[in-house]
C-alpha cells in the first residue's frame, strides 16, 4: 500500500520488540528507515533484515551528543526527516540495581530509568523538530505505556517516566501548533503486549507460564499483544491518514484500562 512511500523515519531502541516491528513495517510501507539502539549488533542485524531502504546508526537516547551526531548525519543525507519514533525504554529491573518501590527507591536507579525513557524522549522530539521542519512537516510518536495512566508500585521511576512522556507530548503538540509548525505529536500506551522488556519479570519455565497466565487472566481480550499490534497503531500516527490527530493518546492494551484492573492488589 505504501502508505509512507517517500518519507524518511527515525526509529529509536529498533533492535528488537516494538521497535523493530515498527522499522520493518514502516519500510514496508515505503519508508526509509534509521534504526537505532545501543544493541549494535542486533540493530544492524534488524537494519539488514530490513535492506537497501534501511540502515543502522548506534544511539544512547540519554546522551544529548549522540543525539546531535546521529541528527547531523539525518540532515545531511536525507535532507531532513518526516517521522520520528521515540520507542527506547527500559523498566530498570535489568540495566539498574533498584528498588524501585516508592518508600525504598534508589536514587541512582531512579535517575537511570528517567534519563531514558524521559531524557530521551524530550531529546528525541527537540532533534525531531529541527529536522522536521527542514522537511517541512513531520509526524512524532511517542511510546508510553498502561503504566503511563496508572501507578505501579515495585516499578514507580518506570511509571513516573512514562507519564512524563505522555504529557510531554501534549506539551510538544501544543508548542507546535502555537509556532504553525506543521508536526503532530501523539503518544502510544502499550499494555500487555509480549516482548524481550518481560523477560524479567516473567521468568522461565514453569514459571513463565504460570506468569503468562496470570497477566493474559486480566485482559479482557484474552491474549497478550504482539510487537505488530504497536506498530499498526504507530503507522497510523505517522501517516498522513492522521493529518488532524495530534497531542492524543492510543491504547493498546487488549481492553485493560477500559476497567479497573489496574488496581493495585492487596497483600
Amino acid at each position: 500500500m505504501a502508505r509512507l512511500k517517500n518519507k524518511v523515519a527515525l526509529v529509536t531502541g529498533g533492535a528488537r520488540g516494538i521497535g523493530q516491528a515498527i522499522a520493518e513495517l514502516f519500510a514496508a510501507e515505503g519508508a526509509r528507515v534509521v534504526v537505532t539502539d545501543i544493541l549494535k549488533k542486533e540493530g544492524q542485524a534488524v537494519a539488514d533484515g530490513i535492506g537497501k531502504t534501511a540502515e543502522f546508526m548506534e544511539l544512547d537516547v540519554s546522551q544529548e551528543a549522540d543525539w546531535k551526531r546521529v541528527c547531523d548525519y539525518v540532515a545531511d543525507h536525507y535532507k531532513g526527516l518526516d517521522i520520528m519514533v521515540n520507542n527506547a525504554g527500559i523498566t530498570g529491573f535489568l540495566e539498574a540495581s533498584g528498588p524501585f518501590d516508592p518508600e525504598n527507591l534508589d536514587m541512582d536507579s531512579w535517575h537511570q530509568v528517567l534519563q531514558t525513557n524521559l531524557d530521551g524522549v524530550a531529546l528525541g522530539c527537540k532533534y525531531a523538530i529541527q529536522l522536521m521542519k527542514i522537511s517541512g512537516a513531520g509526524s512524532i510518536v511517542n511510546i508510553s505505556s498502561r503504566s503511563g495512566i496508572v501507578g505501579i508500585p515495585a516499578a514507580a521511576a518506570y511509571a513516573a517516566s512514562k507519564a512524563g512522556v505522555r504529557n510531554h507530548t501534549k506539551s510538544v503538540a501544543l508548542y507546535c501548533a502555537e509556532q504553525a509548525y506543521p508536526i503532530r505529536c501523539n503518544s502510544i500506551h502499550p499494555g500487555a503486549i509480549l516482548t524481550p522488556m518481560w523477560d524479567a519479570m516473567l521468568g522461565e519455565g514453569e514459571q513463565r507460564k504460570a506468569a503468562l497466565a496470570e497477566v493474559t487472566s486480566e485482559v479482557p481480550l484474552g491474549t497478550m499483544g504482539e510487537p505488530k499490534d504497536v506498530a499498526y497503531a504507530a503507522l497510523y500516527l505517522a501517516s498522513d491518514e492522521s493529518k488532524y490527530v495530534t497531542g492524543t493518546e492510543l491504547h493498546i492494551d487488549g481492553g485493560i484500562l477500559a476497567g479497573s484492573i489496574a488496581a493495585p492488589q492487596q497483600r
